[in-house]
């Protein structure tokens, strides 16, 4: 199985894993419903939508979610070229699926964003619908993230004496996310953790590719010296 193959193949299963986890959410619950998955406390489902980034984060409307689909694509794009660099030359294949699981999470939060207001109707009164009659709940490219992911794993209070925060109420860990988040999550992990040896390659790359053209760069000058010493030896 060729590299781009084990690319591709991930790609695709995160984002129907993705996906299908989404969709069935949407078309189950109303938004804030909450569960424990497993009877555990600390694992829940909690069906939530954001118009941001990964984990809820989003920047200020009204131009803010337009902005932020829009350079979703942009990023997507370039990703999906790097990676195509990366093949070219051979990059590890544990380097190129961390940049998979990236390019997966990416592309499931731009799918919701691009599709799932024009597919489905809201989820605030009650359990959404696919392909509503009177249309969906927003225009192309301003749908919301489907979250779902909930785990607060402990709450208590700060110290008084804690820096900033003290005497303040926390819960760990707080944000809401969803696989394609994971997924992206995982991948920046994965090549800061195990792929350190990526960057190192590439900066001593591009050194020495820096000092090859300084070096080309001299050869004439030094030539055109020589020859105007040999001229003036002639004279």
């Amino acid at each position: 199985m060729t590299k781009s193959t084990k690319v591709i193949l991930l790609v695709l299963f995160v984002l129907i894993l993705d996906q299908s986890l989404k969709i069935w959410v949407k078309l189950s619950f109303p938004l804030r419903y909450e569960q424990l998955l497993f009877g555990l406390e600390w694992a829940r489902l909690r069906f939530e939508e954001n118009p941001g980034m990964a984990f809820g984060w989003q920047l200020p409307e009204p131009y803010g979610k337009l902005l932020l689909s829009l350079f979703r694509i942009f990023a997507v794009s370039l990703l999906i070229y790097f990676i195509r660099q990366l093949i070219q030359a051979k990059a590890k294949t544990g380097l190129l699926l961390s940049f998979a699981l990236i390019l997966a999470g990416a592309l499931g939060n731009i799918i919701d964003s691009a599709f799932y207001g024009m597919i489905f109707s809201g989820s605030f009164h009650g359990v959404a619908t696919l392909f509503p009659e009177s249309g969906g709940y927003a225009s192309f490219l301003h749908g919301q993230v489907v979250d779902m992911l909930y785990f607060p794993m402990f709450e208590g209070y700060f110290p008084e004496w804690f820096p900033f925060w003290g005497g303040e109420y926390f819960r760990f860990f707080r944000p809401v996310f969803n696989i394609a988040d994971a997924a992206i999550t995982i991948g920046v992990l994965s090549i800061i953790l195990f792929h350190r040896s990526f960057f190192n390659e590439s900066e001593e790359k591009g050194q020495k590719e820096d000092a090859a053209k300084m070096t080309q760069e001299k050869i004439p000058d030094q030539e055109y010296q020589d020859t105007s010493q040999h001229s003036s030896e002639e004279e």
